[in-house]
Formats: structure tokens, sequence, C-alpha cells
């Protein structure tokens, strides 16, 4: 979508077009990027026209709200899409001559809407006037219906306001370090659960420690289910699902030997990439982790799901979804969980997660299969020193984790996880 002369409306272009594609097609922005949206892009004007699309989808409801006073109808999608990404950048202090230029340009040169440039001119000098006041004033982004009203049935109304605060904040950047390596240098905050968590981090590969492998990203929930199977120096543990590799780096680094399970060649190449750099190895296999065979002292499984726990990084999930897959999801899940138990040694453990907020992804896939199998029960005794609050340890055993637990810090990612043993 873009060419190869220098533009300088480049990243607000590719922007729109990955609000077009969000929107309107119901693709997921990873699915945008693999797919090369933004391969022709210099790496600033990539990071930029990311961080636009995230920013405008972050903030969709305020934008329309702000924009439904301006127009008398619907403009088609990517000239609407244009005016949110404009009202998103004027009312988060763009220059106002710079932003309303910038759309007009943009639109005009569109072969099909160019004509509708006046408009977008008018609509976006009244934003420019009178949305920065506006915006502050409107509520806290909410999620659509369809993933709200189940979220809330679970949680309640008070929390899921809470959560919608975390959305909206958006995350920080957490990393877990390799063991031994001093992230003095970093000048982060070191997270009960031994995370170092940085704010307003800025281009990650370029921060102290990065080249050299001392690190990796890891939301702090991410980094839960690692350390709750806690794997030993010679342990033969098998991690399904692993790519992009995290929990995969923690228990290589604690000297178990990892044989780790993708399903994406391209996924596992990331993960080989991070083992590289952090002087870390495992044994990767490109496959389905319904067809994995053996026997293993701890598998670790996280399994695929609705992700809806990670919106806080990925605003563009309630928009591009609508929940109509999560029926197959859930059954994929059992059918993991089930297989992945009969890879577990005799007197061997398990750690089942999965980083979504609904309950059928992770409290009743295990109340499920502690009654389908005799031989499995959870084990509390790993939340011991974790650093974690005990109010959020679950009824049958597990953890529950939300974007508005630890709101003062910045928030987590939701996951739920639980360890499991098999009778010896």
């Amino acid at each position: 979508m873009s060419d190869k002369t220098p533009d300088p409306l480049q990243a607000r272009k590719s922007a729109i077009y990955l609000l077009d594609q969000v929107l309107g097609e119901g693709r997921l922005l990873a699915e945008c990027y693999a797919a090369g949206a933004l391969e022709r892009l210099a790496p600033e004007e990539r990071a930029r026209a990311q961080r636009l699309a995230v920013e405008t989808l972050r903030s969709l409801e305020r934008a329309d709200r702000v924009l439904q006073k301006h127009l008398k109808k619907t403009p088609p999608l990517t000239v609407m899409n244009a005016l949110r990404l404009g009202t998103v950048e004027l009312c988060s202090g763009g220059a106002a001559h710079g932003v309303v230029n910038a759309m007009v340009t943009i639109v005009s040169k569109h072969r099909r809407h160019g004509q509708l440039k006046g408009m977008v001119n008018a609509v976006l000098r009244k934003v420019a006037e009178k949305g920065p006041a506006e915006w502050a004033k409107l509520r806290t982004p909410r999620l659509p219906n369809w993933l709200r009203k189940p979220l809330v049935q679970a949680w309640g109304a008070e929390a899921m306001l809470g959560i919608e605060a975390a959305h909206f904040a958006g995350a920080p950047l957490d990393i877990t370090g390799n063991p031994g390596a001093d992230l003095s240098a970093l000048g982060g905050e070191l997270l009960p659960t031994g995370s170092v968590r940085l704010t307003d981090a800025g281009q990650v590969s370029t921060l102290p420690g990065y080249a050299t492998g001392d690190w990796w990203v890891q939301d702090v929930a991410a980094a839960l289910p690692a350390k709750m199977i806690n794997a030993q120096k010679g342990e033969r543990v098998l991690d399904l699902c692993a790519a992009p590799g995290g929990k995969t780096m923690q228990m290589a680094a604690a000297g178990a030997q990892v044989t780790a399970v993708d399903a994406s060649a391209g996924r596992m190449e990331r993960l080989q990439e991070n083992l590289s750099r952090t002087g870390l190895s495992a044994d990767l296999i490109v496959g389905d982790a319904l067809e994995q065979a053996g026997q293993f002292d701890a598998v670790l499984l996280d399994a695929p799901c609705s992700a809806t726990g990670t919106i806080r990084r990925h605003p563009d999930l309630p928009h591009a979804k609508d929940g109509s897959e999560f029926g197959a999801l859930i059954e994929l899940q059992a059918q993991m969980l089930a297989h992945a138990w009969t890879l577990v040694k005799p007197g061997g453990r398990m750690v089942f997660c999965t980083c979504s907020l609904l309950p059928d992804e992770g409290e009743c896939q295990i109340e499920e299969a502690l009654d389908m199998f005799p031989d499995m029960s959870t084990d509390r005794s790993c939340f011991d020193g974790l650093g974690i609050d005990l109010a959020w340890i679950t009824e049958e055993g597990g953890l529950r984790l939300r974007p508005d637990y630890w709101a003062e810090r910045g928030g987590m990612d939701g996951f739920y996880m639980a360890l499991l043993l098999k009778a010896g």
C-alpha cells in the first residue's frame, strides 16, 4: 500500500490502512504486520504508524463521540478512519495545522473519496477548536457489548471499569532477566514477582543489555507460569504453544532440557532468534501440540485462547473479533489439556495457562479436568514466595490475574494458570 518514494504522510496513511483492515476486514494488527503491511516503511515511520493505529483503536469510542456532533452521516470507512486518527491526534495535543492538512491531503489523493476533502477539512477544524475540552470529559472507553457482558457477569461492574481503565492506559514494558544479569542500568521498578518494569521505554533494541542477551520482554503475568513450574537443572520439560519463547527461555535458563513446540514456523524463527541472543538453548519443533509424544518431568501448556487478557497491549482484538470462535477455542483447550496430561510422567507436574479473562478458558477448564482425571490435583504451594496477592488464588487452586490488579503500578495482562500434580 506504500510506494518507494519517501512520503512524509506515509506513517499516517499506513495507520489509516491498518484501521481499515481491523475495522473493515476483521483482521488483527499482528496479521497485518505479518502480511507485510508496513515492510516498506523506514523503522521510525513503521513505529509511528503502529503507535497511531493502536492509540486510535484504544480511543475509538471517544473519537466517535467527538466526531458525531460534526457529522450529518457516517462517511466511507477510510474517510471515517482518517477523521478518527485526526481526532485522536488533535485531542492528544497534536498541532492543529499539521494534523488537519495531513488528513485533508491524504483524503484528497484517495481514488474514490477525494471529493470529501472539504468535509474532512471542515470537521477537523471544528474538532481542533472544541475537541480537546470535550475529550477530557468523556468516559473511559468501554469494550464492545459482546465481550463486556460476559466479563461483567464474571467479575462484576466495578471490576469491569477497572479493567477498562487499564486497557485505556496501555501497558508498560516488563522484562525478565537472565539469571545473574545486572539490570540496574535499565532504571526500572523491581516488581514483587521479580520482573522489572519500565515506563516510556522507547526502542527496545537500544536499551542496555538487550544486544548482550541480559533480558527479554515478558509481561509480569506471562512470567509467572514458568516460575510456578519451577523447572530444575537436568529435568526434561515440554513447552507447548511456546512461541515467542519467554517461558522457554525461563526454563532453559534454569538448566532444564526444554523441548519447545509451536505450530507456526515464523513464530519459531523468532523464538530461535531470542534463544541465540540470550545464549540459551532448547530443542525446537514446528508441529501440532496434539501430535506430540513422550514422557516429561514437567509440561507447560500455554493454550490457544481468546487473548482477551492482552487487550491493553492489543486494542484491535475487541474490534476485529466478535466472540464467534470462542466455542471452538474452548473445545481445543480441553483437547490439548487432556493430551498434555498424557505426556506428564507419574509424579510429574504440568502448568495449564491462558491469557484470557473468561472463566470458561481458565477456572472452568481446570474444574472439569479435575473431575475427569483421578490422578490430577492442583498444587497451591507453588504460590509461596511468588510475590502475588493470595486473594488472587481461585477456589479450585489456580491463579486468576486481571488488568486492574496492581493498577497503581501499571496493571498486568489478564491470565489464568494452575499447577497440576500427577499421582506417582
